[in-house]
Formats: C-alpha cells, structure tokens, sequence
C-alpha cells in the first residue's frame, strides 16, 4: 500500500511539474519569423504541445470569426512542419465553418476534419480524445468557456502526443457577453484578443489586400504581452512564401498607456 502511494503522488508531482514548466524557457515553439513578436514568447515562437485561447471583441464574441481566422494561421505552419506535421481536427457547435475562406487564407483543408458537437461538454470530451490521438498536429475547438480544471486536462492531452490546442471562445447566439463564461485560469499557454482590422488596397489600387487583424497577446506564460497589427501572407502580397509563416506583422499597436504626467505639457 505504502509503495502504491508512492508511486501515486509521485506520478501527480510529475504531472504537476509538466503543466508548470510547459511555459519555461527550452519548451518547443514555432517562430513566425519576427523578431518583434517572437522575442514575447520564452522559446522564441508560438508554444507547441500546450494550448492556446482565443477570444474576439463585440459580436465576434457570436461569429468568432476573426479568432478563428487567425487561429488557423497560427496552426497551418505547424500543420505543414516536419516535426509537427498532421491532421487538423476543428469542433464546431454549428455547421457554419466556410471551408473556401480557409483554403483562401492558404489553411491546408485536405488535412481538415470537422467534428460537430451537441453541447459545451462534447466539444471538450473531443478535443481531449483529438489532442491524444496519434496523427493529429493541431486540434481548433469552438468553445463558450474553460474552467481550470478543465484547461489542465487539454494540458495533459496536448503532452501526450506532443499535439497543440486551439481554443476559440464563441458563445450561443443570443446569449449576453459574459453570461456563462469560464476563464481558463493559468492553464492556457497564451491568451489572445482577436480583431479585425481594415485592408490596404490591392495591387495597382484595385480591389482589397490580404486581411488583417488587431491581436492583443493578452497572457504569455513565462514571456511578455504584446500587441501587433497581423496580415495574412497569401497570393495578393506577390512574393515567394515557401518556408514563410502564414501570417506576417505589419506594424506593432501603439502603447495606449497613460503618459506620465511628468511628460505633459501645457499648449500655449
């Protein structure tokens, strides 16, 4: 009974010390070619094998689509990565995942499988049985909330096989911001506030440029926040992409925080 015990705490502690350090320095991670936005992160990227929250602002918080857009860039290298390289698993709550604006953002959709849930609780029953399946490199999951013991399960699933985790807040139509809602606590590797934001004019001043988007590094675990304005790099920017990240910075937010007051000065 003794060694059983012993045994027992001693595979908690591991299990313990895993989701702590997931976030230290030396933990893999996936550069996106930027020195501005990987030195946020302590393994100089996106950290892989651990899971990632998205959230959007106004009615994204329904549609969820700018998160979700920039969600599936964020997994596409990976997707397509020697040593992550897989299948994409994306649990949805409605049926209304637009397979061409994936494809059109350069999202390997052969490599998608969709899965519809019937409820919260389904949607997290797949994705921890997607994150430990062999095979499978990154799992996207359409969430109204976490709660922490729930984000240490994903932790553990996204260990098992090495898989990382996508989880994009959407909450039912008709349901008020905030009601319901469940914070993942300390569990999610990075959080990130998603928005969109207005397009340059294409080529010769024709029609739209590739999208962007506003996105906020709201939590780093072991790194530092930060704020970036985000394109996705697609056939519109005219250049070579083989070996590029799919998304590409444009130009970092300004720091909206108040100037001391030391710095003002009176017009006159």
């Amino acid at each position: 009974m003794v060694a059983y015990r012993a045994g027992k705490l001693a595979d908690l502690r591991a299990r313990v010390a895993g989701l702590e350090g997931s976030g230290r320095q030396g933990g893999r991670g996936l550069p996106f070619g930027d020195a501005r936005i990987d030195g946020a992160f302590p393994q100089g990227g996106l950290p892989l094998g651990q899971w990632h929250e998205f959230t959007g602002e106004g009615m994204e918080g329904e549609t969820c689509a700018a998160p979700a857009a920039l969600a599936s860039l964020m997994a596409a290298p990976l997707m397509a990565s020697a040593e992550g390289g897989g299948e994409a698993v994306w649990i949805l709550r409605r049926g209304d995942l637009f397979g061409p604006g994936l494809a059109g953002l350069g999202f390997p959709v052969d490599r998608l499988i969709q899965v519809c849930a019937r409820n919260g609780a389904e949607v997290l029953a797949v994705a921890e049985d997607a994150l430990t399946t062999a095979g499978v490199a990154v799992v996207l999951a359409e969430v109204e909330g976490l709660d922490l013991v729930a984000g240490r399960r994903l932790q553990l699933a996204c260990e098992k096989h090495g898989a990382t985790g996508f989880m994009i807040h959407r909450r039912p139509h008709g349901r008020s911001a905030g009601a319901g809602q469940k914070t993942g606590g300390s569990a999610a590797a990075t959080r990130w506030r998603i928005a969109q934001a207005a397009s340059e004019a294409g080529p010769g001043g024709l029609g739209l440029g590739p999208p962007r988007w506003r996105a906020h590094l709201e939590r780093c675990r072991g790194g530092r926040t930060g704020a970036w304005l985000l394109e996705a790099r697609n056939a519109y920017t005219c250049e070579d992409t083989h070996g590029a990240h799919a998304l590409r910075l444009v130009a970092e937010l300004g720091d909206q925080r108040l100037v001391p007051a030391a710095h003002l000065r009176l017009a006159g």
